[in-house]
């Protein structure tokens, strides 16, 4: 693997100070020659001219967030991020790589989750270049390759976990920090060899197919009211209980077994229906 390697590179201004200077004495120099009609000199004179006019392609521009990947010949000598005017061989050929932070969002993929559910999931990926050598040698368009290997960390990731987790484990619609520093791993695992770091990513949508979505929403609403109704049954017991202590402890009434039975069949109708209870006053004696 190419691994990136700084350039040695010369200011750009001095290198045109340098250049102004050697074009105006052979210009002279092109000038004397002409008029002293020696024909060697001026067949020197235009040789370095036409050196200088070649030189002068050595000089480039590296603009903030940007390097240039400098080649000589297909050989890759190193490269510049230092922005700026510079100056390097003029047979050097300079490729623009961008380490600017870019972001894109996946399409949205049909893939089936850890349960075999077809769900519908998208990502935020954010990602910069860090070695451009590897960037531009290693890959033939990063951009692509980044995009593509994202979407397959992404399928990857939604089919090793369950949309809804019903046994406390990870899901992809409850943990989301979770999910994303997971999939932040895969793609990063996958990037490595293209000299790109992964900042950030994250889930942008994520939903049951459309052919699914009604049947999951009722077993979603199910779910939630047996949940609901397990808090209410064990919130009940505990206020019986605490009525039956209380009652012992202060030597209120005297309960039997059966009496008991009967307070607490009541006091769980009381708590846990879904309606207000209708009262019945007994008049007599409880017995």
């Amino acid at each position: 693997m190419i691994k990136e390697k700084a350039a040695r590179t010369a200011p750009g201004f001095l290198a045109i100070l340098v250049l102004l200077a050697a074009s105006a004495a052979v210009v002279l120099l092109f000038i004397g020659s002409i008029r002293a009609g020696a024909a060697l000199l001026i067949v020197t004179s235009s040789l370095a001219l036409a050196a200088l006019i070649v030189a002068w392609c050595g000089l480039f521009v590296v603009n903030p967030n940007e390097a240039k990947v400098l080649q000589l010949f297909g050989k890759y000598v190193g490269t510049v991020r230092e922005p700026g005017l510079r100056y390097a061989n003029p047979f050097y050929t300079k490729a623009r790589v961008s380490t600017r932070v870019r972001n894109f969002e996946t399409g949205k993929l049909k893939v089936n989750d850890k349960d075999s559910n077809p769900i519908e999931i998208a990502a935020v990926v954010v990602w910069r270049v860090v070695d451009t050598a590897e960037a531009l040698f290693e890959v033939d368009d990063v951009t692509q390759y980044v995009a593509v290997q994202s979407e397959a960390a992404l399928r990857g990731l939604a089919s090793n976990y369950p949309y809804d987790a019903h046994d406390g484990g990870l899901s992809l619609s409850a943990n989301a920090t979770e999910i994303s520093e997971k999939l932040t791993h895969e793609i990063q695992e996958r990037l490595m060899k293209a000299g790109v770091e992964v900042i950030e990513s994250r889930i942008s949508h994520l939903a049951y197919a459309p052919e699914i979505a009604g049947a999951m929403l009722q077993r979603q609403q199910a779910n939630a009211i047996i949940a609901a109704r397990r808090k209410i049954v064990e919130g009940a017991v505990g206020m019986v209980e605490m009525a039956l202590d209380d009652l012992g402890k202060r030597n209120i009434v005297e309960l039997d077994d059966e009496r008991k039975a009967q307070m607490v069949s009541n006091l769980l109708v009381v708590l846990c229906g879904d309606r207000s209870p209708q009262p019945i006053v007994n008049a007599g004696t409880i017995y």
